[in-house]
């Protein structure tokens, strides 16, 4: 935590009664069928997919993701949804390891799911052109504060729930998540563990998740 985070920090705990951050708590662990060996800081969270489609109760026809790189979580998602759309560049940024094009590479490791889609695109250049609804939309992009509020306001604007990775690992992400609620007046939770899975919905959609 950096010392100009401070001010942002004492704002969010004296605006606590007009924005409420639940903790997300799953009824029930669901292991999805088919996913992909390769490491990925998304593992432990397709455990709770099924659980959150359900709570939510979301439909289950098309999925869109910003932010692939190896595809762990886009195989999660097409467990559950008839079409999985992947928008990455393919190319890292400052906060993955891999800096290499391997959009080639990830292609060819999820040739074997035909429901997934991958698109080799900048965010910005995806939304400026797409008005569809989508059920379920995932923002796993850089983690910086304009480019996850950018893309995750959109996504907001366009999916039934939005979820954003890393908002226990980057405090921008978290940050971003808590702006977007506040913008779009969806509700906010945030599941704490492996890197922190931040989730928005519209309130009439919460279901038994209190």
């Amino acid at each position: 935590m950096k010392f100009s985070d401070l001010p942002y920090l004492k704002k969010t705990i004296t605006k606590k009664l007009f924005l409420r951050i639940n903790d997300y708590k799953p009824q029930h662990l669901y292991k999805p069928e088919r996913v992909i060996p390769n490491k990925s800081a998304w593992q432990g969270l397709e455990l709770i997919i099924e659980d959150l489609i359900n709570t939510f109760d979301l439909q289950r026809k098309q999925c869109i993701e910003f932010g692939v790189e190896f595809g762990f979580s886009s195989v999660v998602f097409s467990n559950y949804f008839e079409r999985v759309i992947g928008v990455d560049t393919f190319e890292g940024d400052i906060h993955t390891k891999h800096k290499n094009q391997h959009y080639e590479e990830t292609q060819q490791r999820l040739s074997p799911f035909p429901n997934i889609k991958l698109v080799k695109s900048d965010y910005r250049d995806w939304i400026v052109n797409d008005n569809e609804r989508y059920n379920l939309a995932h923002v796993d992009i850089v983690h910086t504060y304009k480019e996850t509020y950018e893309c995750g306001l959109w996504a907001a604007q366009h999916s039934d729930c939005t979820i954003f990775h890393d908002t226990e690992s980057f405090l921008e992400v978290r940050k971003a998540v808590i702006d977007i609620a506040k913008t779009t007046g969806q509700e906010i939770y945030n599941y704490p563990f492996h890197h922190g899975l931040g989730i928005l919905v519209d309130p009439k959609r919460i279901k038994a998740n209190k």
